[in-house]
């Protein structure tokens, strides 16, 4: 790593998925940049979740509630990197992907988040591309609409540990209905500067859109970020403070 360059610890929630875990865990160890450290949050798992992440040198964080918002926040708040990447267990990011992370946030140092997108590794190969860019495409530009400014996806995502540290204290952490990457976003507001890499990559399964219970368990959890986050925030005010910016303190 050059001199200078931000630190990176890698956070990765985890419930009963030993086995994508530890592929991710194994394509973490082959980066071309290595993470300051990785940082496992085991979410109640009963499986060996956490022994797995020991195995492969992570540090492993116990978040007895149940749910990704409180997992990861757990995770963010444990982290010691100058930079906080966020992977899901069943992401499997490529040899640059710390390296990427560490070029965006060392070359530009009022960048306070990035994000990526992702291809579903277990799609029929002929649609994978369509339905990735169909899925992610359809939450960036509908949630850019809601949020007034880029969003973030949890599966392949990285915010500043010192803009972590400026907005943790109003992050949803006890609502497991709640999807934490689009409540994060809204928490960062119109003011604070996030980008969306496009070349910056993971492959992800397709689980969690398999079957019309879980399809309509997440636009249920969608729905339930909007009502909470704009309950204190709605879109028009989002959208005035992106057209006509205040000036930060």
């Amino acid at each position: 790593m050059t001199a200078g360059a931000p630190t990176v610890s890698v956070v990765i929630p985890v419930r009963d998925d030993a086995v994508a875990l530890e592929r991710c865990l194994a394509l973490l160890a082959q980066q071309t940049v290595a993470p300051w450290e990785v940082v496992v949050v085991d979410n109640a798992s009963t499986d060996d979740s956490a022994a797995v992440a020991l195995r492969w040198g992570a540090v492993v964080v116990h978040e007895p509630r149940v749910g990704i918002p409180a997992a990861a926040a757990a995770g963010y708040d444990a982290a010691k990197g100058d930079v906080i990447a966020r992977l899901d267990a069943d992401s499997r990011p490529d040899a640059r992907w710390v390296q990427t992370v560490v070029e965006h946030m060392a070359a530009d140092a009022g960048l306070d988040a990035l994000t990526g997108t992702g291809l579903f590794h277990d799609v029929p190969r002929g649609a994978r591309t369509t339905v990735s860019v169909a899925y992610l495409g359809s939450y960036y530009v509908l949630s850019h609409l809601a949020l007034g400014h880029t969003a973030l996806w949890g599966s392949c995502m990285a915010v500043r540990t010192s803009t972590w540290e400026e907005v943790r204290g109003s992050a949803v952490r006890d609502d497991p209905e709640v999807h934490d990457d689009l409540d994060l976003a809204f928490r960062l507001g119109p003011g604070r500067r996030t980008r969306l890499a496009r070349s910056w990559r993971v492959e992800v399964s397709a689980r969690s859109l398999r079957g019309h219970r879980q399809r309509r368990r997440r636009l249920d959890r969608a729905w339930r970020t909007l009502r909470v986050n704009w309950a204190e925030s709605p879109p028009w005010e989002r959208w005035r403070e992106r057209c006509f910016p205040r000036r930060r303190p």
